[in-house]
């Protein structure tokens, strides 16, 4: 079923997002990804100049504000006032260091424009752009509707000149402070729209906050739009399952996923058990054991050694939420330790009399399946730690 993706993000390793990307005001020639001549069929809307093309731009010879240039202006518009009075307040307090211009709360991470990227399928499977440009129409409207009072579309775009038509929208969160001064600021501007914590018995955060619910409303507004344009889609969120579940609910859920599927794996080696059942030796047993297990995990090896390292990389993971990850995480690493593919050349080596074999097949048979259900035990206590654990988080409030 095509999946509907909304992606929001404010800042990247060079500092808050650039709208040149969305505006295309930058060299095309090094961008292998763009068709240039698509480009020239982009959709621009702004809150000053309304819809442009750069083929009607040219045709009617209109050379429109860059989007960087809109937003400058609409930061200086709605904020001005308010940098003016903080900065009188710093000079009568002594400490004008802390002054700040409307470019200045512009590039900031806690107060620049907020984008949303809005895709339906992929480029093997996508709606039509101009089928996403009448959504598009049908949301932003709507969107105005309910939230323009504190959140302000400022620029969109609708690209069709790479693999998958999408657009790129950057709005503003804002509302007045207790000087009666607009000035952008997220949580509050939610708050005054009426939206409530996801979990409001528990400390807000960052996955506790305004703007989960929020992003949960806008993402079934644009569900409901799309239906009333015939399409029917997975609804499915991009993290989460259709419960909407906290990130950190998803993050052990799907650890919880890979060791059910390393349990498949575990339960899916008859045919190998028949393979190895001719060691001759009671001293190669245990290497079949080791063998076993690593043919069913080395390939997970290493996805969670990575999945671990990116988890305690996090600096929005709490000490404690970090250790109950690491421990889970090692236990599963500890048991699933393998040999090397070497064991099978061995193997084959100790190989003996076709009698003596047969012989040997039956207790190294029942050897390796107590192998494999001393694992499935192990794998069994895992998902049930992982689900201890979430208790434990929803306890403390993590």
């Amino acid at each position: 079923m095509t999946k509907l993706t909304r992606h929001n993000g404010r800042t990247g390793k060079d500092g808050a997002f650039n709208p040149k990307h969305n505006d295309r005001k930058f060299d095309l020639e090094n961008a292998d990804h763009i068709d240039q001549d698509l480009a020239k069929e982009n959709i621009y809307w702004d809150y000053m100049q309304g819809y442009h093309n750069p083929i009607i731009d040219e045709h009617i010879g209109r050379n429109p504000l860059s989007f960087e240039e809109v937003e400058r202006a609409f930061y200086y518009e709605r904020y001005c006032d308010y940098c003016d009075a903080q900065n009188e307040r710093n000079r009568k307090t002594g400490h004008s260091e802390r002054d700040r211009r409307p470019e200045d709360l512009r590039a900031d991470k806690r107060y620049c424009p907020e984008e949303t990227i809005l895709q339906i399928g992929t480029m093997e499977d996508s709606v039509s752009y101009k089928t996403l440009f009448r959504i598009a129409e049908d949301y932003f409207e709507e969107f105005e509707k309910r939230f323009g009072e504190y959140v302000h579309i400022i620029d969109w775009s609708l690209h069709v000149d790479e693999a998958t038509p999408h657009i790129h929208e950057r709005h503003v969160f804002d509302c007045p402070n207790r000087y009666g001064e607009i000035m952008p600021q997220q949580e509050k501007a939610l708050e005054a729209l009426g939206f409530e914590l996801p979990f409001p018995d528990k400390k807000p955060g960052k996955l506790n906050n305004r703007k989960i619910s929020f992003d949960k409303a806008c993402r079934v507004m644009l569900f409901d739009i799309c239906e009333k344009h015939g399409l029917h889609l997975d609804k499915e969120p991009e993290y989460g399952d259709r419960k909407y579940l906290e990130k950190t609910d998803f993050i052990i859920k799907k650890q919880e996923e890979k060791l059910e599927a390393l349990t498949v794996r575990i339960e899916d080696t008859e045919k190998f058990i028949e393979e190895v059942s001719e060691v001759a030796y009671e001293s190669a047993v245990k290497a079949v054991k080791d063998k076993v297990i690593e043919e069913t995990h080395n390939a997970d090896f290493d996805m969670i050694a990575k999945v671990k390292k990116e988890l305690l990389s996090r600096e929005d993971y709490s000490p404690t939420k970090k250790t109950i990850i690491k421990n889970a995480i090692n236990r599963v690493l500890n048991r699933f330790k393998g040999m090397s593919e070497h064991i099978t050349e061995r193997l084959n080596k100790i190989f003996g009399d076709p009698v003596q074999k047969e012989k040997m097949k039956k207790p190294i048979k029942e050897s390796i399946l107590k192998t494999l259900a001393e694992k499935q035990k192990i794998v069994d206590e895992e998902k049930k730690r992982g689900s201890v654990s979430r208790h434990k988080q929803n306890d403390i409030g993590l």
